[in-house]
This record gives C-alpha cells, sequence and structure tokens, in this order.
C-alpha cells in the first residue's frame, strides 16, 4: 500500500503518518526502487494501535514507550496495563479532589492555594502583620512545601507548629520587626550578630536540625540560594551566622 490507502485504510491523514515516522512512533516501512514507502497489513496493525491508544488517553511519549516495548504482545495486554493505570489516576484524582474540598470548606481562605493544608493551617498561623520579610518567609515556605514528596509535607508543617503558639507568635513578630529593619543595612551592621543569636535560640532544636541537615545533604538547600536573592546583604549576613550557630548546637 501507498501511504495514501494507508493512512485512509486506519482513518488518519498522511501528515499523521509521518509526523508518526517522525517521533518514533511508526517504523518506517521498505521502500520500492522508485522510492515509495510500501506498507503491510501488519504495519496497518500498529497504526491502529497507535491511534487506538491516543484515543484512550495516552500521551505520545506514552504511545511511544508502549509501542516499543510491547509490539510482540496482544493489544488486550496493553489495554489491561492502560486501564490499571487509569485506575491508579482515578484514585489520586479523588484524593486530590477530598483535599481540596477540605480547603474549600474553610471558613477562611487558604493563604495559597498552591500549599498543602497542613502548611496552609501553619501559614494562617504564623505572625505576618506589615513585614517585608514576613512575606518572604512565607513565599519560600509555599515554594518549599510544594517542592516536598507528599509523603514528607505533614512532617515538614509539623516542625513550623511550635513557632504558631502564641508566646513564639508574639516573639517571631518582633525578630521580623528586626529583620525589616536591616533591609537596607551592610553584612558589617552591629545589629547582625544580636540578631543570628537570638534567632538561634527562638527555633525549635527539631527545626534547626532540619535547616542544617537540608544543607549538608547533596541537592539540598536551595532554600538559602532563593533566599539570599530576596534579602539584603544584612540579611543575609544574619542567616548565614545564624546557620553557623545552628551546626555549632548540631
Amino acid at each position: 500500500m501507498r501511504i495514501g490507502d494507508f493512512a485512509s485504510l486506519v482513518g488518519v491523514s498522511t501528515r499523521t503518518v509521518r509526523y508518526y515516522h517522525q517521533l518514533g512512533l511508526l517504523p518506517e516501512p521498505p521502500r520500492s526502487p522508485n522510492g515509495y514507502r510500501e506498507y503491510r497489513l501488519r504495519d496497518a496493525v500498529l497504526l491502529a494501535r497507535v491511534r487506538r491508544l491516543t484515543e484512550l488517553g495516552l500521551s505520545l511519549d506514552e504511545v511511544r514507550d508502549v509501542a516499543a516495548d510491547d509490539q510482540t504482545r496482544d493489544l488486550r495486554d496493553v489495554l489491561t496495563e492502560l486501564d490499571a493505570d487509569l485506575a491508579r489516576q482515578q484514585e489520586e484524582i479523588g484524593a486530590r479532589r477530598t483535599r481540596l474540598a477540605l480547603l474549600l470548606a474553610e471558613d477562611e481562605p487558604c493563604p495559597d492555594s498552591t500549599v498543602s493544608p497542613d502548611m496552609a493551617a501553619v501559614l494562617r498561623a504564623l505572625p505576618a502583620g506589615r513585614s517585608a520579610f514576613a512575606e518572604v518567609d512565607r513565599d519560600l515556605l509555599t515554594v518549599i512545601d510544594a517542592g516536598a514528596d507528599p509523603a514528607d509535607r505533614a512532617g515538614l508543617a509539623a516542625l513550623f507548629r511550635p513557632l504558631v503558639e502564641p508566646e513564639a507568635s508574639a516573639a517571631g513578630q518582633a525578630l521580623y520587626a528586626r529583620l525589616d529593619e536591616l533591609a537596607d543595612a551592610g553584612p558589617d551592621d552591629p545589629r547582625v550578630a544580636p540578631l543570628a543569636g537570638d534567632l538561634a535560640a527562638y527555633l525549635p532544636a527539631e527545626m534547626a536540625a532540619a535547616m542544617v541537615v537540608s544543607l549538608d545533604t547533596a541537592g539540598n538547600g536551595g532554600w538559602l540560594a532563593a533566599l539570599s536573592q530576596e534579602l539584603s546583604a544584612a540579611q543575609v549576613a544574619t542567616f548565614r551566622l545564624l546557620l553557623a550557630l545552628l551546626r555549632q548546637r548540631a
């Protein structure tokens, strides 16, 4: 069969056939002496499989993997595996909708819809006021929560819960204000060292240990680089000294 008849047989365009060849979804058939592709019935079966899988919701990359791994398998086996994958996706979607329902049922809006419910509760309770540094801190926590493994998010939020207690919240508000005062200061400002010491005393032991581990583990510690881009030289110096103090404590 020539490409036009071949495409028509399966119900796709010749452009689609050529695109599938380009992506590696469909092997190139042998060519006749005059250069035309010569398609056989087996090629049509492969093309029909590609079309069926795309209709069932697989991406072209997923179809290519199936085509590479399962050409010798019965299509029913492939579809059985696909059905199992869809069932798992359906379960995950159900869990996500449950989490969304919890957020939508709350009296107050979530501080940021991208965070997990556990972190949302923490952010809602953390002191903020008009502090510029508090806003940076909340943005950073949002990013860290989003990048964490879903199984670890509850534990991550638990590290911050001691800070939302009334006494700790008031102390945190005062520390935010002192950090804000360093917004235009240089790294040698005399307020840096006392503030770093007070921050080290303020942080719960488990949170302090987690901060040190995140910096000392390969591939982690990106939060410090992200934070440094948003802060003044004095604020960066404060956090570098804070981390040095936390390492000594550890």
